[in-house]
């Protein structure tokens, strides 16, 4: 069963205090000034991609959801803020009947965007979307880095599967929501239970060398692997000698073995050595599995090897050297009175440093050339041009606080497959290089 789309809470009571201290105190201060409920617009965009990366890839949109869904000040938590002193007892009280009611439109999931691009917009009042800020950050640039750098070790793998086995290497709850952005990147399976029972994602897993070391004799654990998990089970042939455990695993187990795994050494060398010895044994349809702290580099220079699948751990939860997206959070347009029939008016950041900003609700487009390749992404504010209508990337996620969008993993997987094929052939070079798409500004004066 897919669990992705019953909008599953996090294992908190709630996700309000997934936040930064000053998201409230803004608030407190707007209440106060009477400008709390201007009607209001924020953007998620990255002002540039990771050093050398040509594109990026939306994941954890579908956490976004639930946690909007689950962001709810409860007794507890207002207790808490009441005990701090964070903020006053109207604030409280507005708080205590906090509910989005807005809008939110997106890039959906497993889509892929570049600089500037508007990956998330939220509407409502600067109270209500003010709040969401940091949460809504804390997930997309985790769950967006983390599948960036799948998207590359699946790319490089070269329809080889990949098994993230990453949960010993990070937070126990980023490995859960790494797992899920690593499916989304195009990994087929998860070391991690948690990410299997939470999101439905195929789970593998047989032994590591402390069952071998059990064992008075090597042959023994193979033995007891394979009277428990049957002949097609994994087993691990570099605790000791490499060449040696091959032939015993094929000996315990016969030439249906379904694969070994090697965790050490040469690889390259070593996988070809293994896949010849197993072809003498008369095992040629046993597979070989590689792990041993791979990235996509890594992995790119074993596509000669006779390499069955991937595991990769370190370097895919921690974003393979870019453990964030960063991407940023900003009010673009807002109104100027909490009349609802007030217009919006484009705001934007004009300080110096790198750290400018765009203002304006805009509207995204990725328009192909002659042969049906993206070729640009186009921005803008106001209205989309014709040509560009049926090319828009946004979609609404969320309708006056409901969630409207929520869809199961697979369909986010699927659909960064279809995106990244539609990318110039260069996008997949693991040389470092500029986005392999431009990004171009229509401007609108009212930047509505």
């Amino acid at each position: 069963m897919n669990t992705a789309d019953l909008g599953l809470p996090v294992e908190v009571p709630s996700t309000a205090l997934f936040t930064d201290q000053y998201e409230l105190t803004m608030l407190q201060a707007a209440l106060r000034a009477g400008t709390a409920e201007r009607r209001s617009v924020f953007e998620v965009f990255t002002r540039r991609l990771p050093d050398g990366r040509r594109y990026g890839v939306v994941a954890g949109t579908g956490r976004v959801l639930d946690a909007v869904e689950n962001f709810r000040f409860d007794d507890a938590v207002l207790g808490f803020l009441r005990e701090r002193g964070i903020v006053g007892e109207d604030t409280l009280d507005w708080l205590s009947g906090y509910r989005f009611s807005g809008d939110i439109w997106g890039y959906p999931e497993g889509e892929v965007y570049f600089p500037g691009s508007p990956i998330l917009r939220v509407e409502g009042s600067f109270a209500e979307c003010v709040l969401l800020e940091t949460v809504i950050l804390s997930i997309l640039n985790h769950d967006s880095a983390i599948a960036a750098a799948a998207s590359r070790m699946t790319s490089a793998a070269g329809g080889r599967p990949l098994i993230e086995m990453g949960a010993r290497r990070t937070h126990e709850l980023s490995a859960v929501a790494a797992a899920r952005a690593a499916y989304v990147g195009g990994f087929a399976s998860t070391s991690d239970l948690a990410a299997g029972f939470r999101y439905g994602i195929p789970t593998v897993g047989t032994s590591a060398h402390a069952f071998t070391l059990l064992h008075d004799r090597e042959r023994d654990a193979f033995q007891a692997q394979v009277d428990s998990m049957g002949r097609g089970t994994t087993l691990l042939v570099d605790t000791y000698d490499v060449a040696e455990a091959v032939r015993t695993a094929v000996e315990v187990a016969g030439p249906e073995l379904g694969a070994v795994r090697i965790d050490s050494g040469d690889l390259l060398l070593v996988a070809h050595r293994v896949r010849q010895q197993l072809d003498e044994l008369g095992a040629t349809g046993t597979k070989i599995i590689v792990t041993s702290d791979l990235d996509e580099y890594a992995i790119a220079s074993l596509a000669a090897a006779p390499v069955d699948a991937y595991g990769v751990g370190t370097q895919l939860v921690t974003g393979s050297g870019y453990p964030t997206a960063s991407m940023v959070y900003k009010l673009v347009a807002r109104a100027e009175s909490a009349d609802p029939g007030a217009p919006l008016l484009p705001v934007a950041k004009r300080s110096t440093g790198g750290k400018t900003s765009i203002g304006g609700r805009k509207w995204a487009a990725r328009r192909l050339d002659s042969y049906g390749v993206a070729e640009a992404e186009v921005i803008g504010t106001g209205p989309v041009p014709d040509e560009l209508a049926d090319r828009q990337l946004l979609v609404e996620l969320v309708k006056g606080g409901q969630v409207v969008a929520r869809e199961p993993l697979d369909a986010s997987r699927e659909r960064h497959t279809a995106a990244r094929a539609g990318l110039p052939m260069s996008a997949t070079q693991l040389s470092r290089g500029e986005p392999v798409l431009p990004t171009e500004y229509l401007h609108d004066e009212s930047g509505t």
